[in-house]
């Protein structure tokens, strides 16, 4: 074997385009950047909202509404999906909630009650629906929320 018998063949690479090697080379002299300006430089060109010195459309277009930075977002497990994969378990923690991949780890969990609760669980989340904690407590287990 050989070193031009190597993949990928020469006739299978793409022809670079080699610039500023002279005027033979076909990208000599500005190098396909034309003469001078702004896009012509080193670190040049303008950024890709930039409208030309123009009210940039995000500028011109209404604000509404409002974004709350506190606001909370919880994963949804529901009672289903809780007594299907932990069906051997009586205790269901944080950790086995985030391990088992019913929900992401990190962020908040509330316990929706789809579903039936077929045997006693202590299932400890962040929060809980009312149905969720009216089954969990008919089959005779606890719902411990975390906040309250």
């Amino acid at each position: 074997m050989n070193l031009h018998e190597l993949y990928p063949y020469p006739e299978e690479r793409a022809k670079v385009k080699r610039r500023g090697r002279g005027t033979a080379s076909g990208q000599g002299a500005t190098s396909g950047k034309g003469h001078k300006g702004q896009n012509a430089r080193t670190g040049g060109g303008v950024s890709t909202h930039f409208e030309g010195g123009q009210m940039p459309l995000y500028r011109r277009l209404p604000k509404r509404g409002f974004k709350n930075p506190f606001r909370v977002t919880y994963q949804v497990v529901n009672l289903s999906m809780l007594y299907a994969a932990f069906a051997e378990k009586s205790e269901v923690t944080l950790d086995d909630l985030y391990s088992s991949g019913l929900a992401k780890p990190m962020q908040p969990i509330k316990v929706l009650g789809s579903g039936d609760a077929s045997k006693a669980l202590k299932i400890t989340a962040h929060k809980f629906s009312k149905q969720a904690m009216e089954k969990i407590s008919a089959a005779g287990g606890e719902a411990i929320s975390i906040e309250g």
